[in-house]
């Protein structure tokens, strides 16, 4: 599948901002599933200095100097990006979770280390142990228990936008059973660690409209999050959207991942002045092989 993707970020301030820093993750990170075909980032006003490069977990990032005052500050990108996840191996014939415990905590998982910890954003939480447990029987192949915790997020929180903000703690959540993307994408990688299985955040988007006949997908309109957890040296990672309920395939574009909403947030920076600001964000994906 081929998408199209615009997504443009505008901050108004009160007052002039004089100096700016940007760390931009906005363009879509190329993998064996997904090609990006274009892409390309534009500034209002124009950065003084860019530098284009990748970040610890390799993902593509963009850094932004602007040294003249300005009252608006927008940074649209655009990519055109062809993704073709391969299917998931059959729940049932992957190892048992206790496996990939074992294999993350020796030098076969070394690479997924720092994925087992908590991190500012998916911190430890007992509840949220717990709470994944009773996916994860002792024996249980690890992809079905994945999937019954994703199933279960997806039928026993409430996607409510507004009730929840990005750096509401997993606690808050688990008490409150509700939120958006983000929230249940910490929610699952707080549980997934606190079992000892190593799990990331995955910072996109999703394709809300999907063809006739298919339910409407539930996402933020401004980006979409969900979960990676590593099933073992033989097979790698796997993408679960707990929002959703579903395993991911063909409706996600993939912008990059890191511990936690903190390492892949799509715009942050340091500015000098400014006074008070709003921001405005839009995002488009579309199909590229269908009218607008």
């Amino acid at each position: 599948m081929k998408y199209r993707v615009r997504h443009a970020t505008h901050y108004a301030y009160g007052s002039a901002v004089e100096l700016a820093t940007h760390v931009v993750h906005l363009r879509p990170r190329p993998l064996p599933w997904q090609r990006v075909l274009s892409e390309r980032i534009v500034t209002e006003p124009a950065a003084a200095r860019r530098r284009d490069g990748l970040d610890h977990y390799d993902n593509l990032v963009t850094w932004l100097f602007l040294d003249l005052p300005h009252a608006d500050f927008e940074v649209t990108a655009e990519s055109v990006v062809e993704v073709a996840y391969p299917p998931p191996p059959p729940a049932e014939t992957t190892p048992a979770w206790e496996a990939v415990v074992a294999a993350a905590q020796g030098p076969e998982g070394w690479r997924e280390a720092e994925f087992r910890f908590e991190s500012p954003m998916a911190e430890a939480n007992a509840d949220a142990t717990a709470y994944a447990a009773a996916s994860f029987p002792p024996g249980t192949p690890v992809l079905v228990g994945l999937l019954d915790l994703n199933r279960r997020i997806r039928t026993e929180f409430r996607f409510r936008a507004g009730v929840t903000g990005i750096s509401t703690p997993v606690a808050q959540i688990i008490q409150k059973r509700e939120g958006v993307c983000q929230d249940f994408s910490h929610l699952m990688i707080s549980a997934l660690r606190g079992i000892g299985l190593p799990a990331r955040y995955v910072s996109g988007y999703i394709r809300t409209r999907p063809p006739p006949g298919q339910p409407r997908r539930q996402g933020a309109d401004q980006s979409h999050a969900w979960v990676g957890c590593w099933l073992g040296p033989e097979l790698g990672w796997i993408d679960l959207d707990p929002t959703n309920g579903l395993v991911v395939q063909d409706e996600h574009v993939v912008l990059g991942w890191g511990r936690d909403f903190g390492d892949v947030s799509p715009v942050r920076g340091i500015i000098l002045g400014g006074g008070d600001h709003s921001l405005t964000v839009t995002v488009d994906l579309e199909p590229d092989d269908e009218s607008h």
